[in-house]
């Protein structure tokens, strides 16, 4: 699974470093007020908002901003109505993506998710076609430093984690969606620097189409990434050196 936590990780720090600041917030405050709605209105009852929120904070989102997100869920009435859906298809070589999506409008959304996919060689497959071949987990990253990797990742294991990867400096801990927020607590009280922790989907098993597919494959999901709707898109693909050298 290596190759796929090495590009969620760069794909967080190239998203930070590029994104639009105005789509990201409006990203970030779609998750909250999602998050909020889900569950109660509070981060330290709520286990996904408090996850959102402190996204939010590592992103320089203003407090205010991330405040008027959470209000906005008590006041169901009014405003916009965003659900989250899941788009499943298939991008060049075959390789399968989970497209995680926050909406007002269905029609509008999957109109231009297709669209996407249909330029760049991809098809939009039926709800479950590729939804089994992904299991959903707590996702932190660790930079590992000074500190010994075998160490942090006992502790990990020891809060809750289920398991963990060494990627260029930064342990890769996965957890059952469950024990995400106690794991990443236990990281914290350790003295540990977390520099990313939310759920993800992972793939049960990777796929390895050939290079030029591959490339497309990364292609496509930024393109994806970049609709105002779309909030994360997983993939089955194994993403190497070689691959993410090519792509850059």
């Amino acid at each position: 699974m290596s190759g796929h936590s090495k590009w969620s990780t760069i794909k967080r720090q190239k998203g930070a470093a590029d994104a639009k600041r105005g789509q990201l917030f409006t990203k970030l405050a779609r998750e909250i007020t999602i998050a909020a709605r889900q569950g109660l209105p509070d981060p330290d009852s709520n286990t996904r908002l408090r996850l959102a929120v402190d996204r939010a904070k590592a992103a320089n989102m203003p407090k205010d901003n991330i405040e008027r997100a959470i209000q906005r869920a008590a006041g169901s009435g009014s405003g916009d109505q965003y659900e989250e859906v899941f788009y499943e298809g298939y991008g060049p070589g075959g390789g399968a993506l989970m497209i995680q999506a926050q909406t007002d409008n269905r029609n509008r959304t999957v109109g231009e998710v297709r669209a996407v996919l249909t330029r760049a060689g991809g098809t939009l497959g039926e709800n479950g076609s590729v939804g089994w071949m992904f299991d959903q987990m707590g996702l932190i990253e660790v930079p590992i430093g000074s500190a010994d990797p075998d160490e942090i990742a006992l502790l990990a294991i020891d809060a809750g984690a289920s398991d963990v990867e060494t990627e260029d400096g930064v342990l890769v801990v996965y957890t059952d969606p469950t024990d995400l927020h106690r794991t990443r607590e236990a990281l914290i009280s350790a003295g540990h620097e977390v520099e990313a922790a939310q759920l993800t989907m992972r793939p049960k098993t990777l796929v390895e189409p050939e290079l030029d597919a591959a490339v497309k494959m990364i292609r496509l999901v930024e393109k994806l990434e970049d609709l105002d709707d779309v909030q994360e898109v997983f993939t089955n693909v194994n993403v190497d050196d070689e691959v993410l050298a090519a792509a850059m």
